[in-house]
Formats: structure tokens, sequence, C-alpha cells
């Protein structure tokens, strides 16, 4: 029922305050969020806050390793293959 921060963060600390768990560290000036901590904001919002505000695609995933917020989901421009 977690979710995860990945590499593509970029330590804008928009989710840490956000967080009604507490849920969201900063280790080394890399964000995490603590599994035994995290349940997605349920009993609290409708959705996880940290995805509702987080201004980069593709930086929290679920456990299954989908992105909460897909490439396209923020800019509404959808990706596109490049023919090369």
């Amino acid at each position: 029922m977690t979710l995860s921060i990945t590499e593509e963060c970029i330590s804008c600390w928009a989710c840490e305050p956000v967080c009604p768990n507490g849920a969201i560290v900063v280790k080394k000036e890399v964000f995490r969020i603590n599994n035994n901590l995290c349940t997605q904001c349920e009993g609290h919002e409708e959705r996880p806050q940290c995805v509702e505000v987080c201004p980069v695609e593709g930086a929290i995933i679920n456990m299954q390793g989908v992105a909460m917020n897909p490439p396209g989901s923020l800019t509404g421009i959808q990706p596109t293959a490049h023919p090369c």
C-alpha cells in the first residue's frame, strides 16, 4: 500500500509538509517514503497528497512501479515515439 519516490525527484520539498503521517523523510538530501508510515493518505484524503503536489511526472510510483503522475499527466502533452 506504500508509495516510493524515484530518482526523478528534484527535492522541491512540496511533498514533505503535506504528508499527514509524517512518512516522507529526507536522507542525505534525497526524499524517501517510510513504508511503515505510508497509508497513501487513506482515511485522510481521497488521493495521496504527495502525488497531488508533486511537480515532477514519474517521481512517485506505487508498489507495482507505476508512476502516480505518469508522463503527460501534468503537462497535458503525451509522449510520442520519435522516429530515429
